[in-house]
């Protein structure tokens, strides 16, 4: 696209000065929420984990004939402001922006799940991450997680999972990390909060400086795996493979309890996307297994339980080995091939 028909997305500053006088502060709020929304929603990049990305889901769609759809206009940037435009394309935000932002979520505003999106959207850049934490935002943000409202806490995960991209932001959202288990954990099977939660500690275990606050949720994992929908399956195992790329977590992850209905997924009616998961985690359990074979007698009585990890997926004996042959007539090349490397 040429520099001449470049469209910037302005924030109104009018409506920022509105919402400081007092004045239409309804009005001011949706105009700040939808413009600087519409700012951060051009080219945001994709994050990364180990295995694959794990962004936050976009924002729902405006619906017609509301007010935040109304004043969501985008003006038109002459060529002429060039420094301009290549800042809005960038999806950087001002720091005034971000504090005015932030303010309405410390004032209780009814809006917050408007500007939590906002915040998220604007957090898939790095420049705005950095900004957010160098203006306290982060703690804001996750104070959040405990808000009475779920909606509210879904999008407070949203905006922290694109905020987790940063490795600055990763060491102050490390605290946080018992009390998104602890969402996980209580919250319905198969909902928003599990889903934004899962997305936020892929992230978070993306490298191995923060898999250790995970040690004893492996259990948790495995059990959501056998209960929960594609979706969220996928999710789990986006986590699980990313913990078991580590060599310092296979004692953990191996000795944990694994629900026996596990190995039911190892099937050809599984979802392609779950099955090929489910096998790079196994593939990495057996990775870690064969260096230590003629390391030390792994596998005995005395170290794993009987519902155990190892026992489970692992043992000479266990039922997945004799599961896996049938997946060797699966339509999917990548499955066979895989299928085969662990039988060798």
């Amino acid at each position: 696209m040429g520099e001449d028909g470049v469209v910037a997305r302005l924030c109104n500053v009018k409506a920022l000065l509105g919402i400081l006088a007092g004045a239409g502060a309804s009005y001011g709020i949706y105009k700040l929420v939808s413009r600087v929304r519409s700012d951060c929603g051009r080219g945001g990049r994709t994050s990364s984990t180990r295995e694959e990305g794990s962004r936050a889901e976009r924002r729902p769609a405006l619906q017609p004939g509301t007010l935040l759809a109304k004043v969501s206009g985008i003006p038109l940037l002459r060529g002429s402001d060039r420094r301009a435009a290549a800042l809005r394309s960038s999806g950087a935000m001002e720091p005034h922006h971000v504090e005015k932002l932030l303010a309405l979520l410390q004032s209780g505003a009814a809006e917050k799940v408007h500007v939590l999106v906002t915040l998220g959207n604007c957090a898939a850049f790095s420049h705005n991450q950095d900004l957010i934490r160098e203006l306290g935002g982060l703690p804001v943000i996750a104070g959040l997680l405990s808000d009475p409202l779920p909606e509210v806490r879904a999008q407070a995960l949203n905006a922290l999972n694109n905020l987790s991209m940063n490795v600055r932001n990763q060491e102050q959202l490390k605290v946080y990390v018992p009390q998104v288990l602890e969402l996980i954990e209580m919250s319905p099977v198969n909902s928003d909060l599990q889903l934004a939660s899962l997305r936020l500690l892929t992230n978070m275990s993306v490298t191995n400086n923060h898999q250790h606050l995970l040690r004893n949720s492996i259990t948790l994992f495995l059990s959501l795996l056998v209960v929960s929908n594609e979706t969220l399956q996928i999710q789990v195992l986006k986590v699980l493979v990313n913990l078991s790329a580590n060599p310092e977590m296979m004692e953990d992850i191996v000795q944990a309890q694994a629900p026996a209905s596990l190995v039911l997924l190892f099937d050809g009616r599984t979802h392609l996307e779950v099955l090929l998961r489910l096998l790079t985690f196994v593939g990495n359990l057996k990775t870690w297994q064969d260096s230590f074979l003629t390391a030390a007698p792994i596998g005995g009585p005395s170290c794993h339980g009987r519902d155990s990890v190892y026992r489970v997926l692992l043992a000479e004996n266990s039922e997945l080995r004799h599961r896996l042959p049938a997946l060797l007539s699966h339509p999917d090349v990548e499955v066979k091939a895989q299928v085969a490397r662990l039988l060798t």
